[in-house]
């Protein structure tokens, strides 16, 4: 089995889906990228048996096979060579593999590409075409809200509920809360399923948010098509909670900031902070803003004042700072809104206004309570 490609061109292709290797691996085939080669088409996938990404492109061959070539060695070289055709030569015989390029050659030692994870047959499936931008916006906007916790592994995931009317994406670790919906896309019939961490990120990384993708899913996998490259990913398992519930209705003090001012100032502040509890006090009265953080074990103490709308009762109310930062650095609007009813319930922010009135994010913090 022989073919010619350009070095560059293979390199990107690799690089594209080489996220989805792990550094250390049960089965060690794992650490190998299966190369298959029909009809002149170079199929490249790479595995961790939950996660699969296959990627495709052209390259000059007259026979067909396949061969799982060493990953980062194949990564290595290709990275060390400057752009230019590249001879692959396989004996099928002994999973021996020769790369020759235009001052030499190098060789390295293969394994059996039958001993590659076959991708699961996923069967009564679903699907649904989706912008990229939609999706890249949606990952962007809600995965780092998603939990660490190996007890609760469906909040380690972001919950996508998709609806004729909308889509939604949740992510939860039950201290911070971000939904995202989107009223410009539908599906057919309804369907809710949560998707892992990591073919997520690996779709953020690949995606350039022009190209439409086809996303086909059914109970225990999805499948996600676009550009030159496959994601098959086995969704977790077990019901996630119902968030709603969690979402304070009636939330009657209402602040109006530029989200850019009331960023900064929260990152200068929360320096000062407690570095267990990061707590940052918002004292709210009339038009005045006040955020306070100290660290009473250590005598350090800041406070800054911001001028801001705010309609309702005056309250001091205590929340997480590095929860706030993380939340007003994901959102792009110039203006923010935090809704809130009482110190000891969740606080809700959102942008004041849309660029896209097919959109809708909404962000919840859980306060902490105050020092007296």
């Amino acid at each position: 089995m022989n073919f010619i490609t350009s070095s560059t061109t293979l390199l990107r292709h690799l690089q594209s889906i080489s996220g989805v290797l792990n550094s250390s691996n049960n089965l060690p085939i794992l650490d190998n990228f299966l190369f298959e080669i029909k009809d002149g088409q170079l199929t490249v996938s790479a595995s961790d048996l939950e996660t699969t990404m296959v990627t495709t492109l052209e390259v000059q061959s007259e026979e067909n096979g396949k061969i799982a070539v060493p990953a980062k060695m194949a990564l290595d070289i290709l990275k060390n060579l400057p752009d230019q055709p590249c001879t692959f030569r396989v004996n099928q015989e002994t999973y021996a593999i020769e790369i020759t390029y235009d001052n030499g050659n190098s060789g390295m030692t293969g394994f059996n590409g039958e001993e590659f994870p076959k991708l699961p047959n996923i069967e009564n499936k679903n699907a649904i075409k989706i912008s990229g931008e939609i999706i890249l916006k949606a990952v962007n906007k809600t995965l780092f809200a998603t939990g660490n916790d190996d007890l609760r592994p469906v909040m380690s995931g972001v919950y996508c509920h998709f609806t004729p009317g909308d889509i939604t994406f949740v992510a939860t670790d039950a201290h911070k809360l971000v939904r995202y919906r989107r009223t410009d896309a539908e599906a057919n019939g309804s369907a809710a399923f949560i998707l892992p961490k990591k073919p997520l990120n690996m779709l953020k990384s690949n995606l350039r948010g022009d190209e439409e993708i086809l996303l086909e899913y059914n109970e225990s996998n999805a499948i996600f098509t676009f550009n030159d490259i496959t994601i098959v990913c086995r969704l977790i398992e077990g019901k996630y909670p119902n968030y709603e519930a969690v979402i304070p209705k009636e939330n009657p003090n209402v602040l109006l900031v530029d989200r850019l001012q009331l960023l900064s100032s929260m990152k200068r502040v929360a320096i000062f902070a407690n570095k267990t509890t990061h707590q940052i006090k918002l004292k709210l009265a009339g038009s005045e803003l006040v955020l306070f953080a100290e660290d009473m074990d250590f005598s350090n103490q800041a406070q800054e004042r911001l001028t801001c709308n705010y309609d309702g009762d005056d309250m001091e109310i205590g929340f997480n700072s590095r929860f706030l930062i993380e939340m007003l650095g994901n959102l792009d609007s110039v203006e923010v809104k935090l809704a809130m009813s009482e110190p000891s319930r969740a606080g809700l922010l959102t942008p004041a206004t849309y660029t896209n009135e097919n959109e809708d994010i909404l962000m919840l913090v859980m306060p902490v309570m105050l020092n007296r």
